[in-house]
């Protein structure tokens, strides 16, 4: 193997540790979004589950369910946004700003 390819396939293989380190941190990530002026707010973690879901009672309307749905899935859709492109962010530090399909 040429010094160079050997170089190489060393840099691929540090590049693989790191992308792997993340995607263990990405449990551990978070993000916070508001919807309806804070009456939803939704936190999500970087494994796209939701860790909490908190709605202010004033924000109940049993006249317009829809509403709260909405603002439910606005403050989702919002927080699960800023967590991708939170690490979206660091996985580009590691690669280089090469994007790689699949990854985030």
């Amino acid at each position: 193997m040429s010094k160079g390819l050997a170089q190489i396939m060393k840099q691929a293989q540090m590049m693989q540790q790191k992308m792997g380190k993340l995607q263990e941190e990405a449990a551990e990530r978070t993000a916070e979004a508001t919807a309806g002026g804070g009456a939803v707010t939704v936190v999500v973690n970087g494994k796209n589950q939701v860790l909490s879901l908190t709605i202010k009672k004033e924000a109940v309307d049993p006249e317009d369910v829809e509403m709260l749905q909405d603002l439910i899935l606005s403050a989702v859709n919002e927080a699960l946004k800023k967590v991708h492109q939170a690490m979206s962010e660091e996985m580009s530090k590691i690669t280089g700003g090469l994007n790689i399909p699949g990854l985030f």
